[in-house]
């Protein structure tokens, strides 16, 4: 490996912010370069300021302890993996936390959702479970030669014609089946201890505890009465302040009710369950703040070998490339459709920003990211209405990259699983309940076999399966359709 070290804390800072400024610097929008118009005439200042606007416009919070809140939707899918590929691959921490915090930043103030950063589950699971086989220049050749794949595919339009082409009961199918498999394995990290570092269960969980059963039941039973079953409208109604003062006299005690009712649902449910875990982090640990050290980890350039790309390819990025494609392009693109209408996430622009994160992170050793239609689910249930949701997200990531770096994981290996579980759970069951919109018996039969085969072998295999059925049903019902006539 090659190392790039500074002899002060605010040495190894700089080479961060230039190398972030270097591989991040806004390009313009394929759209102005193929098809240019007369806006390409307009003066640089009110281009600049009209990108400035949008930027702070997607940025502004709908509600700060909403925004707040929704940010803490996807952590239950990313600290069990980062803290996984930590332990077992001595994967550096600091440097994925920075990268992944300007991933979150940059993509808040591209597309005004929370679109989530996610780690490439697939890669992840193959690492965890390969042994010393495959390790991190494996892990990043994967990530570059997935991102490699998305970014063609994105830049040459393909990507828009393959979501053009796919049918909306196999794209429900595939969340479907995420957000179950999301919600299966959170019933795991509750019932069960988990070796992270083996990937493995390691006995039944003990009902008290810091770490314990019950604790991770209050914390649900806490969401369910705060968030309910992920209501639009959360607490502070207009309607409830009519009803209020129509109250005066003789209906004190409802309007008390009513009052106590928006002040319980206006909680930052999964914010404050969050900081619980800490907390009690703290708690099984006391010496664990003493043991992390201060200052960002190294930058290094990893060193990647011809087998270790040959390995990479075909172990990791092979595997993980339908669920790229299906999941973290097309699912969530479509999610973000039914989510936020008005905002335009284009699956060619997505395509694009998951490949361009990889292509430069992976490099220096961060972790293989993508977008995902469970964090997104799971920002959006507990919050999440605006990119400011994931900057904020983002910035706490950049803080304790530059300040504790891979100490961190010190800390994360102390938080209460169960915790984590009740986040991970909630989240899948937000992504699954995006599905109810299937309009027939047909449409819900395609789905559902997509997704059950998906559970059962892969999100590909389940993929070409929903395919095939669609399509035979389709000639199904032309058949009957032309006899009839």
């Amino acid at each position: 490996m090659i190392y790039f070290e500074s002899p002060c804390l605010f040495g190894k800072t700089r080479c961060y912010i230039v190398i972030l400024i270097l591989f991040f610097w806004p390009i313009p929008s394929m759209e102005s370069q193929f098809h240019p118009t007369m806006e390409n005439s307009e003066p640089a200042s009110s281009i600049a300021s009209a990108t400035l606007q949008k930027v702070l416009n997607n940025l502004a919070f709908r509600s700060k302890w909403s925004e707040v809140n929704g940010a803490m939707g996807d952590l239950g899918t990313y600290i069990p993996i980062v803290l996984a590929l930590t332990l077992a691959k001595d994967l550096n921490l600091g440097t994925t936390l920075i990268f992944t915090a300007v991933y979150n930043i940059l993509t808040g103030a591209l597309y005004g959702v929370p679109m989530p950063v996610q780690p490439m589950k697939s890669i992840a699971a193959v690492a965890i479970s390969s042994g010393s086989s495959f390790g991190i220049p494996e892990i990043m050749a994967a990530g570059i030669c997935t991102s490699g794949v998305l970014f063609l595919l994105g830049v040459t339009g393909l990507m828009e014609m393959v979501y053009r082409l796919i049918p909306l009961p196999v794209v429900r199918g595939v969340q479907l089946s995420q957000g179950l498999s999301f919600a299966m394995t959170a019933v795991k990290y509750i019932k069960k201890e988990q070796n992270f570092s083996e990937g493995k269960s390691s006995g039944e969980r003990h009902w008290v505890g810091l770490d314990g059963l019950l604790l991770a039941l209050v914390c649900a039973g806490f969401i369910v009465v705060v968030n309910g079953a992920g209501e639009e409208n959360r607490g502070g109604s207009g309607d409830d302040d009519d009803d209020d003062d129509g109250d005066n006299g003789g209906g004190g005690r409802r309007g008390r009710l009513r009052r106590l009712r928006r002040i319980i649902t206006s909680l930052p449910s999964a914010f404050i369950v969050f900081l619980l875990g800490v907390v009690l982090a703290i708690l099984r640990r006391p010496n664990v703040v003493k043991e992390m050290k201060v200052g960002p980890s190294t930058i290094q350039i990893v060193k990647i070998s011809k087998h270790a790309w040959k390995e990479g390819f075909i172990n990791g990025a092979i595997p993980q490339l339908p669920l790229s494609v299906l999941n973290s392009v097309i699912a969530v693109c479509k999610l973000s459709s039914d989510l936020f209408p008005a905002k335009n996430c284009s699956v060619t622009s997505v395509s694009v920003t998951v490949g361009l994160m990889n292509l430069v992170g992976c490099w220096f050793g961060a972790m293989p990211c993508c977008h995902g239609a469970g964090g997104l689910a799971g920002q959006y249930k507990f919050g999440g209405r605006s990119g400011g949701s994931v900057a904020i997200l983002g910035a706490a990531k950049l803080v304790l990259g530059l300040v504790v770096g891979s100490s961190l994981a010190k800390l994360l290996n102390q938080f209460p699983v169960g915790v984590l579980g009740v986040l991970l759970l909630f989240a899948g069951l937000e992504l699954a309940m995006a599905c109810r919109d299937m309009a027939s018996k047909e449409e819900s039969f395609v789905m559902l076999l997509c997704a059950a085969v998906s559970l059962g072998s892969s999100a590909a295999i389940g993929f070409v399966c929903g395919i095939v059925v669609y399509l035979l049903l389709r000639l199904r019902s032309k058949d009957q359709s032309s006899s009839v006539a």
